[in-house]
């Protein structure tokens, strides 16, 4: 299945999890390059301790890789994401904001290291920060990549 990065940006706007959460997609570049996330912490969607649950840190960062990927790289792969890790470094408070970046050279392996058929397996690593700068949590997302066999 194909998006265009306007119709990703529409949709989880709409995604109920994101809605419910908080969670607000503010840009999608549509060439895959660059996807920025924010999280505003309420009363409605805090935790015990009044911050950001790690679980929706978790959530800002799930599909983003995996679908700025499926932008750039079109229908002639495969793509998903299959792992996240997260190390909370303080608690979410005001508003957090995920920028998950994949430059070029980033394609650009993963266009060598599949180019036979083969799978890869690429971490990406973004932090996720507060209104002052500072890091709430360093986020890592695996997403898996293979290039469609010819039929």
């Amino acid at each position: 299945m194909h998006f265009s990065p306007k119709l990703l940006r529409r949709f989880m706007f709409l995604w109920p999890p994101f809605l419910g959460a908080g969670i607000r997609v503010k840009e999608f570049a549509d060439d895959g390059s660059k996807v920025v996330v924010k999280h505003k912490i309420t009363k409605l969607n805090q935790n015990a301790v009044g911050a950001a649950f790690g679980g929706t840190i978790m959530a800002m960062t799930d599909p983003f890789f995996m679908l700025a990927s499926m932008a750039r790289l079109g229908k002639d792969y495969m793509v998903w994401d299959v792992a996240g890790e997260a190390k909370f470094v303080k608690p979410g408070k005001g508003t957090i904001t995920a920028t998950m970046l994949i430059p070029d050279e980033t394609y650009d392996l993963i266009r060598e290291k599949t180019a036979g058929g083969e799978k890869y397996l690429h971490w990406f690593d973004t932090d996720v920060i507060d209104e002052e700068g500072d890091v709430v949590a360093h986020v890592r997302r695996q997403v898996y990549y293979r290039r469609k066999r010819d039929k």
